[in-house]
């Protein structure tokens, strides 16, 4: 194995990587609060990747802006309106299973994500769209590997947000109130805290994250298509679990492990088992280190 190849296979990893911790984020911050998986997730990234992909198109054919700034506004837009779907699916599809058999939210989240994945299925059709190109031909040499564009552009933006991310949740007012629901939920009410208003910020924040996770991964892979969400979900949640469920710094580390564990494992073995690579990690995972690489005793882990 060649110094180039190693170099090349971990720089992709890590790009991939972030945006896996991107997604994982959402599944820490509602499990921090809710003690659930939200398997509902995974469709939210998809509708943030379609609404991403529809504004950026019509500002390039209808406004006739450019690229870079109909991207600009198709990746706010995706936001936004991947935020207001994760706290709309929290309020119609989990909340009124608050307090009632965790079977019974996850069953709730499960028929989320077939209803929203089929439904798109059915608007848009089932066959994956090209993206625009935002870097045609940019290439960095490092020590014989190749950095794309879309490599860089995908390692600052996961950094800067991941860093905005853990500086809201330990700084802010609303971070704060966060951690003291994940810690206890009860004696955070009590305290004044509004618990309804924490979750649906933490909702809000995920979705919005995996909006940009994949809007990221459809250039990346030049591909949008309905089922999106159901691979990219699960995966966003092997990097939750094996960093540690509940923590943000823990799906950061799994994002990164995940990413580089696929291709490493892809770039010796053959790509066509990236995704069994993954799953294996997950087993590996659950077996020696059932809580995560960054287990905490303590209630809260955000």
């Amino acid at each position: 194995m060649s110094q180039s190849f190693l170099i090349q296979q971990l720089i992709s990893g890590v790009a991939i990587g972030i945006v896996y911790a991107l997604i994982a984020i959402g599944y820490s911050m509602v499990y921090g609060i809710l003690k659930f998986i939200n398997f509902g997730h995974g469709a939210v990234y998809m509708v943030g990747t379609y609404v991403s992909y529809f504004v950026w198109l019509f500002f390039i054919n209808s406004v006739g802006w450019g690229v870079w700034p109909s991207f600009l506004i198709a990746i706010t837009v995706s936001m936004i309106v991947a935020a207001i779907f994760g706290v709309l699916m929290e309020r119609v599809a989990y909340r009124p299973t608050r307090g009632k058999s965790r079977l019974t939210t996850f069953m709730s989240s499960v028929g989320m994500a077939l209803l929203v994945t089929y439904t798109m299925e059915f608007l848009v059709g089932p066959q994956p769209r090209p993206t625009p190109e935002l870097f045609p031909g940019v290439k960095i040499h490092i020590g014989g590997a190749i950095l794309t564009g879309q490599q860089i552009f995908m390692l600052a933006t996961g950094i800067v947000l991941l860093i905005l991310l853990q500086l809201f949740i330990t700084k802010t007012r609303q971070g704060k109130a966060i951690r003291a629901c994940s810690e206890d939920m009860g004696a955070a009410f009590l305290m004044g805290i509004d618990v309804n208003r924490s979750i649906s910020v933490s909702f809000a924040i995920g979705s919005a994250m995996a909006a940009v996770a994949g809007t990221l991964v459809g250039i990346y892979y030049n591909a949008v298509y309905p089922t999106m969400g159901w691979l990219a979900g699960l995966k966003g949640f092997i990097c939750a679990v094996t960093g540690g469920i509940g923590s943000i710094p823990g799906a950061m580390l799994g994002g990164m492990l995940l990413g580089m564990g696929e291709n490493l494992g892809a770039g010796l073995v053959a790509s066509g088992y990236r995704d069994a690579i993954a799953f294996t990690i997950l087993i590996l995972v659950m077996i020696f280190r059932p809580m995560g690489i960054i287990a905490r005793e303590q209630k809260s882990s955000l």
